[in-house]
């Protein structure tokens, strides 16, 4: 009898805490973690269209994940932001939002 729910799949994001032996090895830690199969297999595709490994793809959503939900993190993130606007070599923000003053109704 079908209970109409999918089965999770378990696979492992391999990661090691030593010098690698061939060029291109992640270094980290190894874990297992269970996902639903639609998740899955959108990490698969986006993974895919990335070129990127399963292991890089699951490592920047988790360290994306972690930035938004923790507080300093977050004001980091926004401080780096407003760093790279401050780094303006060549003007171009003034020059759009003075265009853009001029452009808009007073």
């Amino acid at each position: 009898m079908s209970t109409g729910v999918t089965p999770n799949i378990t696979f492992t994001i391999a990661h090691r805490r030593c010098t690698p032996r061939r060029p291109g090895y992640t270094l980290g830690m190894k874990t297992a973690i269970s996902i639903p199969d639609d998740v899955f297999a959108d990490a698969e595709r986006l993974a895919q269209v990335l070129n990127t490994s399963r292991s890089r793809l699951y490592a920047r959503a988790v360290r994306e994940f972690i930035v938004r939900h923790a507080p300093d993190g977050v004001t980091a993130a926004l401080d780096e932001v407003c760093s790279e606007i401050g780094r303006d070599d060549d003007g171009f923000a003034a020059a759009a939002a003075r265009q853009r003053l001029r452009r808009s109704e007073w």
